[in-house]
C-alpha cells in the first residue's frame, strides 16, 4: 500500500528531472541522460571533503538529489533553495520517503540569497549559471552573502577545453604597432558565447561559457578553483574577491573630485 501510495505522489508531481530511488521507485526512469544526477555525480564524489558537522546550501536543488547526498554524508544542516514550486514539492518528498525530514526547502532565487541571512560551509551551485540572465551577479551575490569557505559550481560549458595564461592587465595594442592583441581570438581565451533563442529546445539556457571563462568567471567572483573534478564541475575555496577595494564590482564608485 505504501509504494502505491508513493507512487502516485511521484507521478502526480512529475515530470522530474532527477532520477531518485524512492523505496524501489525511480522518478526519472527513462531519463534521456540515463541514470542523472546519480551516474554524474558518482564521477567527481570523490572530490569533496568530510561534511561531518558541515552546514550546505543548495542553490537550484531541483528535486533535492545533491541536498539528500549531502545530508547523507554527515552534513549537519542543509538548506535546499529554488524558484520552482514544482521541484520544491518533489524535493520535499523525495528527502522525507528517504527518511531527510530535517533538510530545509525554500522558495529563493540566487539572486535573493542575502535573505537568507547566514552563510554556509558549502554552497552548491550546479547547472544553475547558464540559465540566469545575469551569471557574473548571481556569483557575486553567492560570494558576498552565503559562501563561507567551499563551492561547487557545475555549468554547461561549450567551446574549447584549452586554458591559455593571460596578462594580467591587457593592453589596448601589441606594443609599437596598432594591432590589437591577438590572444582574444585564441581558443583558450575566456569566452561566454551568448544563446540568444534555444539550446535543447530549451528557451531558459541563455550562456554557454568555454572551460577558461568558468574558471575565470569563479575567480573573479573571489573562489578559487581547487580541482577540476569533472571537465564541467570545480571544487573551489573561497578567496578575497579582486579589486574589492576599489568598491563594488558591478558599477563604477562615485568618487571625489568627479573622478571615475
Amino acid at each position: 500500500m505504501r509504494s502505491d501510495g508513493l507512487r502516485e505522489e511521484i507521478e502526480a508531481l512529475g515530470p522530474w528531472f532527477h532520477n531518485i530511488d524512492l523505496d524501489g521507485i525511480e522518478t526519472a526512469p527513462d531519463h534521456f541522460l540515463g541514470d542523472y544526477p546519480r551516474a554524474k555525480f558518482e564521477r567527481f564524489a570523490d572530490a569533496l571533503p568530510d561534511l561531518a558537522g558541515k552546514t550546505v546550501l543548495d542553490i537550484g536543488c531541483n528535486a533535492g538529489f545533491y541536498a539528500i547526498e549531502m545530508k547523507r554524508r554527515g552534513a549537519a544542516q542543509v538548506l535546499g533553495i529554488d524558484s520552482d514550486d514544482r521541484y520544491l514539492a518533489q524535493a520535499r518528498l523525495a528527502s522525507e520517503a528517504m527518511g531527510y525530514r530535517d533538510i530545509e526547502f525554500a522558495k529563493l532565487s540566487v539572486y535573493d540569497v542575502a535573505a537568507i541571512g547566514r552563510r554556509f560551509d558549502l554552497v552548491i551551485f550546479m547547472g544553475v549559471l547558464y540559465h540566469l540572465r545575469h551569471p557574473l551577479l548571481a556569483l557575486d551575490l553567492i560570494r558576498e552573502h552565503v559562501a563561507d569557505d567551499m563551492l561547487l559550481f557545475q555549468t554547461m560549458q561549450q567551446g574549447s577545453d584549452e586554458v591559455i595564461d593571460v596578462p594580467e592587465d591587457h593592453p589596448f595594442f601589441m606594443p609599437g604597432t596598432s594591432e590589437p592583441p591577438p590572444f582574444f581570438d585564441a581558443p583558450g581565451y575566456p569566452r561566454m558565447h551568448f544563446i540568444e533563442r534555444e539550446f535543447a529546445h530549451d528557451w531558459t539556457n541563455w550562456w554557454a561559457p568555454n572551460a577558461a571563462c568558468s574558471q575565470a568567471m569563479l575567480r573573479a567572483a573571489g573562489f578559487v578553483p581547487e580541482r577540476t573534478a569533472e571537465p564541467d564541475v570545480y571544487f573551489c575555496r573561497t578567496a578575497p574577491v579582486p579589486y574589492a577595494d576599489f568598491g563594488p564590482a558591478a558599477v563604477y564608485p562615485a568618487r571625489a573630485g568627479g573622478e571615475r
